[in-house]
This record gives C-alpha cells, structure tokens and sequence, in this order.
C-alpha cells in the first residue's frame, strides 16, 4: 500500500513521493503571538500533529517546523493597549500557546523560528528578489512586482486581473500606500518604521518585515529551497500561501513545496467560526468550561489596525480603554457562566478535543457544537477505557510484559484508512472496534472473574489499540499535575530512565534495558514500545 494525499496546487489525490526516500521536510505556518488560540487553531495542529505522528509511524524520518509571528500590527496594537512591549506580548502568548497544545498532546516542533530572529534571511531574500527584478523601493518600503511573476494564482486559481486590492486585510488599502505601488495586486516585503514602533537597519532604511516574506526566509533556512510538505489552514490559501510561491519561486526557480495541505474550518452551530460574528472559543475556556453551544455573536467590532488578521478565524480584538488590561477569558462565553471560574461540568477532556477534530476528515468542515463535542466525549470514554484494559488487568490475566505483537488485520484497515488521504474517521471505526471488545471483557471479568476471550488474544488486541492510538495522539491522560510525582518519581525521571533504557538498548544492553523497564514497573510505570521506536508510558 502506498500513501496517497490530496494535494491543494495540483487539486488532485496523488502518491506521496518526498525528495528523499525515507525523509520528509514539512512546513506549518504558526499562530501571530497576540493572543489566546482557539477551536480553529486546535483543530489546525491537531491535524498537522497527525500527519507527522503517521508519517513517522510508516518509517519517514521527519523534520517539522513551524514558525511564530511575533512582529505585526495586531502584537504592535496589543503592546499599546496594554502598556507593554511588543517582546513581552510576543513571549507571553508563546507560553500560552505551548500550554495550551501541550495539554492537546501535540508534538513539539523541531524548530520554531520567530520573524524577529529571522531578519538577515529575510533581508537576504528581498535583495534577491531586487536583484532578480521582482521587487521594488519606494521611500523605504519594498513591494513584491505580482504581474512579474507569471505562474501568480496558480495555488488558489485567481486570476490576477479578477483580484482586487483589499481582498485581504493583509493587502495594503491606505491611500498613501497605494501610491507607492506600481500595481494594487503587489504586496509589502518590507515596511518603513514608523514613529514609536520596532525596527530594523536595512538597505532601505529602518523598518520590518512584511508578513508573507517571512514564511519564505525561515522555510529555506530552516529546510531548503524546495521542501516535501508545506501545511496549514485554507484561509492561509490566498493570499499567504501564494505570496509565498511568489516569492520563494521567482528567487530560486524552483518550486517551494512538492505537496500543499490544507485544512478545512470550523464553524459553529452552522456559521463559520470567525472574527466578525465573535463566536469562537478558546482552547483554555473549553478544558475549564468556560463555553456553551450557544455562543453570543456580539455586534461587529471596530476594524484593526491596518494588517489586519493572519487568519479569517482569529480572535477578535475589541479596544481597550488606555492603560487597561484584557481579561483572561475574553472568548465568548457560555450565557449565564462566570469568566472567573469553569463550570467543571462544561470541562472537554483534552483527548476528546483530539477526538472532536479527528472524527472529521481533515478536507472537510466540522460544526462546534454541544451535541458534537459530548459525541466526542463519549468515543474518547470508550477509546480510554480500552486503553485502560492492560493496565487494569495484566497482572489478573497474567500477561507476558515484554510481548510485543500486533493484531495484522486491524494494523492493516488503520494503515489502509490512513493512506488514503488521512482517512482518520475510518481508522478511529478500527479503534472503536477494539476498544469495544475490551470493554465488553471488561465487564465479563469483572462479573464472572475470566474473560470469553483468551488473555493472548486480548493482549494482542489492548497493545494493537495502544499503538494505533498513540498514531492518532490518543493517549490515556495522568489525572495528577505534569510535576506530580508517582512510585516516588517525577515526570522528568521516568523520561530520563526511559531515555537511559533506549540508550542501552541502542549500545545491545538488554541487560540493563531489562533492569530499567522492572525497576519502572516495581514502582508503578508501565512501558509500551512503538513501532516508530519511541516509548509509551502509563502509570498502572
């Protein structure tokens, strides 16, 4: 079986061939630093998380990296209402952001770049892209020439003559700037400073990046002129995602990007999930229950700053009085909640989140709504109490501990599922499966002290679930805080012996990766291998 997937440039399904046999080089366009993220970006990296976690699974070696936008008009805006700087917005929504997809069990990236470590690249490419023909000056800023490059449109379809200025809030309108282009369609690859505001020596004078150009830099510094996959929501289709071919490909001459991905939005209660209707939901206020189904649409807020957003479903961003603060849960809110303190009763189970997004293809739209995420609440108690089976009653059934093998069937509808274009609610229906038999030898064991299955065959099924589970992110979640410490160790020790385990094993130390694995299991740590080489653990 080979892996297919729907490319975005080409519009068509097609095998996945990377440039390099057994490699893969993989792009995501990151959040702007400003602010809380929310479902729609949820749902983004939930999906990216997936394609490389299976990716990695079928044997790629995969290097995934995915920036930050911490210079832009929104961070700027930010700063200003609330008496900071343009760092400590950047940095703080950084944290969050790590929060927030930590607890959705989503991969770290092997690299994160930011646009404000990124300045020499960037300037680099500008110079290219002057030197080349494509870019022009005009008193300190620096435009991208669109109708100089001739294959412009061919990610969206547009026509460049169907395209107006302004149809992105990205695409400068103000008049003093539409005089210094030579063509409404051309678009900022460096801006001049303005009073008060960061900046950067350059050529041109002081100023600072556009946003599309930095995109560009870090992808070919980072990964190369031409890469496997580049990703990311399909709001970002135009005009980021074609200002980026624009740019990357009139510089080098070779395409950015073999395969385009997009994911699809989320709406809610059948509207777009989007700034203008004010009905989008924080990842925060959603785990703490800080939401409801019948999300307010408050009246349409003052337009930002020139810039405008990076994404048509960020959140938006009512003024502030000078001096003020924004609160801590500005989303919209269940009607009759608290902004202060979550109705436990509302708190969606990280996992089910995941699940939420994965019972969708990734291609097609999904609906936020109360009736969907109790759906997903209810698949994830199902999913968790499989995954809860072996550590439950492995000792009862008297489980050989170092077995290691697969049920091929099941391993080959998730693998069939999955290769044909992410398919992720088929291959969930493979763990449905198995999570249901489980469950359902839960209960004879509990009520009649044996199963109706065999122990080796059930084993067999919980380590197939576990794994394939663990493809999709589906983990079983510790009840205790991250630093809580379990058989008298820390989160970070039990990483550091498995890391010493692996180790050893590497160095053909079965000796002592045996000793490693029985010391974590006498204090309560059960190990799960992958087939991709990492460990799974569970506290038993």
């Amino acid at each position: 079986m080979s892996l297919t997937l729907y490319n975005s440039l080409t519009r068509r399904e097609s095998p996945f061939d990377p440039i390099e046999p057994s490699k893969v080089r993989m792009y995501c366009c990151g959040v702007t630093v400003y602010d809380y993220c929310h479902v729609g970006h949820a749902r983004a990296y939930i999906v990216w998380d997936m394609v490389r976690r299976y990716l990695m699974w079928r044997g790629y070696s995969v290097r995934y990296v995915q920036n930050f936008t911490d210079i832009d008009d929104k961070i700027l805006d930010r700063a200003r209402e609330t008496n900071s700087t343009m760092e400590a917005v950047a940095e703080r929504f950084i944290d969050e952001y790590f929060a927030d997809m930590d607890k959705l069990n989503i991969l770290r990236a092997d690299e994160y770049p930011r646009a404000t470590h990124s300045i020499d690249g960037i300037k680099r490419l500008i110079h290219e892209l002057e030197n080349k023909g494509f870019a022009y000056a005009n008193s300190g800023d620096v435009y991208y020439s669109v109708r100089k490059f001739d294959n412009y449109g061919k990610l969206s379809g547009r026509k460049l003559e169907e395209m107006e200025a302004g149809a992105s809030g990205r695409l400068e309108t103000a008049e003093i700037e539409a005089q210094k282009k030579q063509d409404s369609s051309d678009f900022a690859l460096w801006k001049s400073a303005k009073p008060g505001e960061p900046f950067w020596e350059s050529s041109w004078g002081k100023g600072r990046p556009g946003w599309h150009i930095e995109c560009s830099a870090m992808v070919r510094d980072c990964l190369g002129e031409t890469i496997d996959i580049h990703c990311g929501g399909s709001d970002l289709t135009f005009p980021h995602h074609e200002n980026e071919i624009a740019q990357s490909e009139a510089a080098t001459g070779k395409s950015l990007a073999n395969y385009w991905m997009h994911n699809a939005f989320v709406t809610v209660n059948g509207r777009k999930m989007s700034k203008s209707l004010h009905n989008f939901i924080t990842i925060r206020d959603l785990l703490e229950g800080n939401w409801s189904g019948e999300l307010e649409s408050d009246p349409p807020q003052p337009p930002l700053a020139k810039g405008g957003s990076k994404s048509e479903s960020d959140p938006p961003q009512p003024p502030l009085a000078k001096g003020g603060s924004k609160s801590e849960n500005e989303s919209a809110l269940a009607k009759g909640g608290s902004k202060n303190q979550g109705d436990k009763s509302k708190a969606v189970e990280p996992m089910a989140v995941r699940l939420f997004v994965l019972m969708a293809q990734y291609r097609s739209q999904i609906d936020f709504t109360e009736d969907a995420i109790a759906n997903a609440q209810n698949g994830w108690n199902t999913i968790n109490e499989g995954l809860l089976f072996g550590l439950r009653y492995a000792e009862k059934l008297n489980w050989d501990v170092e077995k290691t093998g697969q049920d091929t069937k099941a391993v080959q509808q998730f693998q069939a599922a999955m290769d044909n274009d992410f398919n992720t609610p088929a291959a969930l229906a493979v763990l449905f499966e198995l999570a249901k038999e489980l469950g359902k030898e839960s209960n004879v064991l509990v009520h009649q002290g044996k199963t109706e299955t065999s122990p080796e065959l059930l084993q067999l099924h919980w380590l197939t679930l576990v794994s394939l589970a663990g493809v999709l992110g589906l983990e079983v979640q510790p009840e205790a805080d991250s630093d809580a410490v379990v058989g008298g160790l820390s989160d970070a020790e039990i990483e550091a012996m498995i890391q010493q385990r692996k180790d050893a094993r590497i160095a053909r130390n079965f000796a002592e990766g045996d000793r490693l694995r029985n010391e974590l299991k006498d204090r309560g740590i059960t190990l799960i291998d992958q087939k991709d080489g990492t460990t799974i653990w569970h506290r038993s």
